[in-house]
């Protein structure tokens, strides 16, 4: 956690502490997000991080974390998801129910940054239960518990999703989406992918080079036989592969063509990119 702001934790607010980050994560700036981001947490505005799987979504909200001096409680959300999940439920235990807080809950009363990743994943009635916090209430409703939490002033509501990958069915409705403002996440340009690729694998400019050569032709196919082009997160493990003595061409068979497709045809089309590469 930013030692700036380390006080600003009370003594109450001790069961999130687990949630905070000490250290500085890598996150390497592609444009003005940083910025944007500390404009948009100065006001409290939720905020929706739209992009591919593996381009730095969930990387950007540590970062941020760490740069503001806020808890980080974060949530991989998916279909079977319940709103129960989200806000708490009653427990049994020796001495009778007691309640506990679900990580929305935390975050709300203890003024952390609540990350709800891939929220399009969860049911459209369990995400309903987000509307009163992404508004002038900024209250979250416990119905089982009738209790109405005004949430903390240093809590922030932060999603993210991957527009490119969800079917029509499994979309935020507008009635969501417009409580958010939204930033654009894709794929870094060329140099600053080599630039992060060498930098979390290890691996030098020049093999890092020819990995995100490789991820370029591959993303060209998205649509044209592959759902989702190479991330940087699969190149970042092709690299640390190659760095812990992996053969290259091996190391990017392991881990950029045999996880993102099982079609001959693309797999021999991939394999042959990385022997020209390598």
């Amino acid at each position: 956690m930013n030692a700036q702001d380390t006080d600003n934790l009370s003594p109450a607010n001790g069961i999130v502490r687990q949630y905070t980050i000490d250290v500085e994560p890598y996150y390497r700036a592609v444009a003005d997000e940083v910025s944007l981001f500390e404009a948009a947490y100065a006001v409290r505005m939720p905020m929706m991080l739209k992009g591919p799987t593996g381009c730095g979504k969930t990387r950007f909200v540590e970062y941020m974390a760490w740069k503001l001096g806020r808890p980080l409680i974060t949530l991989a959300c998916n279909e079977d998801m319940t709103a129960s999940d989200l806000v708490g439920r009653y427990l049994l235990d020796a001495d009778g129910t007691r309640w506990q807080d679900g990580p929305l809950t935390l975050a709300v009363r203890f003024g952390a940054i609540c990350y709800l990743d891939e929220v399009v994943e969860a049911r459209q009635d369990t995400t309903v239960v987000i509307h009163p916090l992404t508004d002038a209430r900024r209250v979250l409703p416990l119905e089982k518990k009738n209790e109405l939490v005004h949430a903390h002033p240093d809590f922030q509501l932060v999603i993210s999703y991957n527009p490119g990958y969800q079917s029509i069915l499994k979309d935020l409705k507008q009635s969501t989406k417009q409580r958010f403002g939204a930033l654009d996440f894709s794929y870094p340009e060329r140099e600053i992918e080599i630039e992060i690729v060498s930098h979390e694998s290890g691996v030098g400019p020049e093999t890092a080079a020819k990995l995100v050569t490789i991820a370029q032709r591959a993303r060209n196919l998205k649509g044209h036989g592959l759902e989702e082009g190479i991330s940087t997160r699969m190149l970042i493990y092709a690299g640390s592969l190659i760095g812990q003595g992996v053969e290259p061409v091996a190391a990017c068979h392991v881990s950029l063509i045999r996880p993102i497709t099982d079609d001959a045809d693309i797999r021999d089309a991939l394999g042959a990119t990385i022997r020209a590469c390598f």
